[in-house]
């Protein structure tokens, strides 16, 4: 929401009131103020806040030199159009941008990652994902073709949520039955449950390694029996 919806309602309200210059530097001046509060603060500065912002910055210098607002939106388009094409040709060659997607916003383990189901998954979801994209910009470059700046910046907003919504939706659901397909189970915040009550690892002679996060069953379920705790969590009777 930070790096796209708030520029965006940005954007559009200064358009405005006072005009499509004006509103360039509000949107930039915008992902900017975000990346110099999470330095200030010594956040994590996510790489695609980074990219959107650099991106940016070079959409409104072309756009401020040529004055055009056609120009301005046509470029992310444009970019829209060849992220598509990466997820396409990602598949082919074996190396899903899906599953590096995926890997950026949740850390998943080697194993499960290994797994045939897991594979056919990131595949078939890029696809998925390639569709999203380009559907997201076919509509975009639609609207821009056709409404005014305003209106179109109020459309865009809405369908690229939506259309960008329903493939987060629908890759998690597919996600969660590809691993029950292969006897997974996901539980929603399950680790967090058992993660109060584990021990403190010290070195024990003979001690047992916990077992990998991938194997089938719950995973909180996973790290309770392999710290020796009873599925519901409690310590062990001695």
């Amino acid at each position: 929401m930070e790096s796209t919806l708030a520029p965006a309602v940005l954007f559009y309200v200064v358009l405005m009131g006072l005009g499509f210059r004006n509103a360039l530097i509000a949107a930039l001046a915008w992902s900017w103020a975000a990346v110099a509060r999470r330095v200030i603060t010594r956040s994590r500065i996510s790489g695609m806040l980074l990219v959107g912002t650099a991106m940016l910055t070079v959409r409104t210098a072309v756009s401020w030199v040529s004055g055009s607002a056609f120009v301005y939106f046509l470029q992310p388009t444009v970019g829209t159009f060849l992220v598509a094409a990466a997820f396409l040709i990602s598949v082919p060659a074996g190396r899903p941008l899906a599953e590096r997607m995926a890997r950026d916003f949740c850390p998943l383990d080697p194993d499960l990652l290994a797994r045939p189901c897991v594979r056919r998954f990131f595949l078939r979801v890029s696809l998925l994902w390639t569709a999203a994209f380009l559907a997201n910009a076919t509509a975009t470059l639609l609207f821009l073709l056709t409404v005014s700046v305003g209106t179109f910046v109020v459309v865009k907003t809405v369908i690229s949520a939506a259309v960008i919504g329903l493939a987060v939706v629908v890759s998690t659901l597919w996600f969660r039955r590809a691993l029950r397909s292969d006897g997974i189970h996901v539980r929603w915040g399950a680790l967090s449950q058992v993660a109060p009550h584990l021990p403190i690892p010290v070195p024990v002679a003979g001690a047992v390694p916990i077992a990998p996060l991938a194997h089938r069953g719950s995973v909180g379920s996973q790290i309770g029996r392999a710290c020796g705790h009873s599925p519901d969590g409690s310590p062990p009777t001695p």
